[in-house]
């Protein structure tokens, strides 16, 4: 975690952070969040992560129908008062729901690929807060590189209900936020990922 300081003395009080100061943070590749109005910092993914963020990006890119847009590490402001930020590591959201600079409306997908330093964050803090602000469907992806695995939620009367957990070479289907199939093995595994990724139908078609 890095703090920010704004100069003032211990007997000014502190005004809340706000997405306006995300601004002022260094371009140093780490991932700088906001939750209730103090800094979250995560830091640069490492190369695994990266890859697995890159192919779900592409296979769902090509597979959306075109009322969706599939955006990588979207800004999210999920309060009113833009002192609550997340930055999923992917995103599906209806093209009309677009904003600039930051997403205020909640999309129909978020995925987070989690690290050692962020399982907390991902399993539990970002599930209750992705579940409160109505994002329709969250995946958690773990991309260890033995047996990967899609965890998806959906949510149902306001609450998160886990729809599926599939890992190694089975294959995850589901219809949120469009029809899909994925394979975790090739989010992670070495060779013709595309032609695989969907699974054997795909690759057979």
């Amino acid at each position: 975690m890095t703090l920010m300081t704004t100069g003032k003395t211990d007997t000014e009080a502190e005004p809340p952070l706000t997405v306006d100061d995300l601004r002022r943070m260094p371009d140093d590749g780490r991932r700088y969040e906001l939750v209730d109005a103090r800094l979250d910092v995560s830091p640069a993914p490492i190369f695994l992560h990266s890859r697995v963020e890159s192919r779900l990006a592409i296979h769902l890119g090509v597979l959306a129908p075109g009322e969706f847009e599939v955006v990588a590490a979207p800004g999210i402001n999920v309060n009113g008062d833009r002192t609550h930020h997340r930055i999923p590591d992917l995103a599906v959201l209806r093209a009309a729901d677009e904003e600039s600079p930051y997403l205020t409306k909640p999309p129909l997908l978020a995925v987070e690929v989690v690290s050692p330093e962020s399982a907390i964050r991902d399993h539990h803090t970002k599930r209750r807060e992705y579940e409160e602000f109505g994002v329709h469907s969250y995946w958690i992806i773990n991309p260890d590189r033995d047996l990967p695995s899609i965890t998806e939620l959906c949510l149902e009367d306001g609450g998160y209900r886990e729809a599926a957990t599939v890992s190694g070479e089975a294959v995850f289907k589901t219809d949120l936020p469009f029809p899909l199939r994925i394979v975790p093995h090739w989010l992670v595994g070495a060779g013709d990922w595309r032609k695989h990724i969907g699974g054997s139908d795909e690759a057979a078609g």
